[in-house]
């Protein structure tokens, strides 16, 4: 145990401030017949429709996770793709179990500090945003090997078909993917084949025309013959090398065969009768969320008014994101005080310390600077026919990656180096400042926000999940508060978000969240509300109503291209 958390744990041993704690243990789900039919939702409807289609060719929820993942690897590549990593978590309804794959990027072998210094010994931001320097070894094609041999029922060939066909037939480009070729056009024109791929004449392609991309079909149709080995090893994996090496990468050959996906057990967290399955580090999602929900649970929410509900909220958040920089890492590097975090106990010491009227300053609290996060990630939720669930999150990192193209692969690779504490003590382009437990060294993986979740009641699951950076785990936290408080995925994905990370000491909040009146009262308390001119996050979600055995599925309006649908 932790320091911190003994002296809490005495403080409260002897002040009793333990008791009567209102946190109930989880019930057992009410017993039901399977759904009969399937609930998807994700960024593109292009990629919903693949995972219906193939589960109407009888696959599962984990064969659907493949075709819904590799479309949005060929469709919305600013976010996800072969070239990153992700998060899937899954229930499996015949044995009952919950697992957890982790599917983040690794750091090459050959990673260390100074290779990301500039030549005054501070971090250059330039070499750990973009380019093969900044890029992780890939876990996405890994991950989808992985499900269709350990938990599919369908050859990985045919989950990877419709994929395939959307990129030799092309699809209509979008107003986000014009937006973020175009942001990100003078990184992409630095290499050959990054501007062939992504660039006509030297500019992002119009909204509304057809792009095909034959070279990510190929890949895909290679992956689809010859699993692992036609990604991480052979002729494939040596263009992958050579390529990256000749523009100041560091890969090998051995780090791409050496990298394999890892099954973890999934945080499970219990809120007022509800069981929560989350994501477990090298996230850190899971154990914010945990805490926060902790934190919480000793307030009887649905009785507040929305001041004191929000003002609670943040205060809880606060201490969460205060902890998420000091403690966590990789767990296959890291030892971590998890229980500790988790226990109602550390909650309850956390609690006693926010006031029910007033803010409590940030500065007062033991200093940390916590990280500020890209947010060019894409979540998708799955429930098949039968029950079982997949809730991914996965991403490239910044939008597009490093931007960085190995000529004839059709992807970006990453730019997951930069989530690494790349040199201790200073800050990354996104504001982390880290040490060793966040160090990048061989085969170790960066910490991340990514919390794709599973809620579930006595009668009504949710799988629910989305893409912010920083604010993934407050969206994540509100979207369970509102589903336990009744609302449908369709209304969880639309409601305006506000969230805290710590540092900076803001309130920050969408437009329409807040009245004038609430504005003004959490003033009062001392909050600092940053009232935001634009929207955040591209929450997907399905729930599954075990009493009337409904399915409904909600993808955030925020996007154009959501795709929430039922199987009819």
């Amino acid at each position: 145990m932790n320091c911190i958390a003994k002296l809490v744990f005495a403080s409260l041993v002897g002040a009793g401030l333990f008791a009567g704690m209102n946190v109930q243990a989880a019930q057992k789900p009410a017993a039901a017949s399977k759904p009969g039919k399937a609930a998807i939702a994700s960024s593109h409807q292009l990629a919903t429709d693949a995972g219906l289609e193939i589960l109407a060719k009888g696959g599962n929820a984990f064969d659907a996770a493949i075709a819904v993942g590799a479309a949005l690897a060929v469709v919305e590549p600013e976010s996800s793709g072969l070239g990153g990593g992700g998060f899937f978590l899954l229930h499996r309804v015949k044995d009952g179990k919950d697992i957890f794959i982790d599917a983040r990027e690794a750091a090459p072998a050959a990673s260390r500090s100074e290779l990301w210094a500039d030549a005054d010994g501070k971090l250059d931001s330039d070499k750990a945003t973009n380019g093969p320097l900044s890029a992780g070894i890939p876990g996405e094609p890994a991950a989808y090997v992985w499900l269709a041999e350990h938990y599919g029922k369908l050859p990985l060939k045919a989950s990877l078909a419709p994929a395939i066909r959307i990129a030799r037939e092309g699809f209509s480009v979008y107003s986000r993917l014009h937006r973020s070729i175009d942001r990100r056009s003078a990184v992409l024109s630095r290499w050959p084949a990054s501007a062939q791929l992504y660039l006509v004449d030297g500019k992002a392609p119009e909204a509304g025309s057809t792009w095909r991309n034959p070279d990510i079909a190929n890949t895909l149709e290679r992956i689809a013959r010859h699993g692992n080995d036609g990604f991480y090893r052979g002729e494939f994996a040596s263009k992958l090398v050579d390529s990256v090496r000749a523009s100041g990468g560091i890969w090998t050959l051995e780090d791409l065969d050496s990298y394999v996906v890892k099954e973890r057990a999934p945080i499970t967290l219990n809120y007022r009768g509800w069981k929560i399955l989350t994501a477990p580090p090298p996230s850190s999602g899971g154990i914010v969320l945990g805490e926060m929900l902790n934190m919480l649970a000793g307030y009887d929410l649905a009785k507040l008014d929305q001041v004191h509900r929000v003002h609670l909220s943040v205060e809880a958040m606060r201490r969460a994101y205060r902890d998420r920089a000091e403690y966590l890492g990789d767990p296959d590097y890291v030892e971590m005080p998890i229980n500790e975090l988790l226990s109602p106990l550390y909650a309850a010491g956390l609690r006693a310390s926010i006031h029910p009227e007033k803010a409590t300053p940030s500065d007062l609290l033991p200093g940390y600077m916590p990280p500020g996060e890209p947010e060019h990630t894409t979540h998708y939720s799955i429930i098949d026919a039968d029950g079982n669930m997949a809730s991914v999150t996965k991403t490239v990192n910044l939008t597009l990656g490093s931007g960085f193209v190995v000529e004839g692969t059709g992807f970006v690779l990453n730019d997951e180096m930069d989530d690494f504490a790349l040199l201790p003590g200073q800050a990354n382009a996104f504001g982390l400042v880290g040490g060793e437990a966040n160090a990048p060294k061989a085969g170790r993986r960066p910490l991340s926000s990514m919390t794709p979740s599973m809620v579930i009641g006595e009668d009504r699951v949710g799988v629910i999940g989305t893409p912010g950076g920083s604010r993934i785990i407050t969206m994540v936290l509100e979207g369970i508060l509102a589903f336990i408080d009744g609302d449908l995925p369709e209304k969880v994905v639309a409601n305006p978000r506000f969230h805290h990370q710590y540092l900076p000491d803001v309130v920050s909040a969408e437009p329409k969240m807040f009245s004038r009146e609430t504005i003004r009262a959490l003033q009062a308390m001392g909050h600092i509300v940053n009232e935001s001119e634009r929207t955040w996050g591209l929450m997907n979600m399905v729930s599954w109503d075990r009493k009337t055995n409904t399915l409904h599925a909600g993808s955030d309006p925020r996007e154009e291209m959501s795709s929430a649908k039922v199987q009819p």
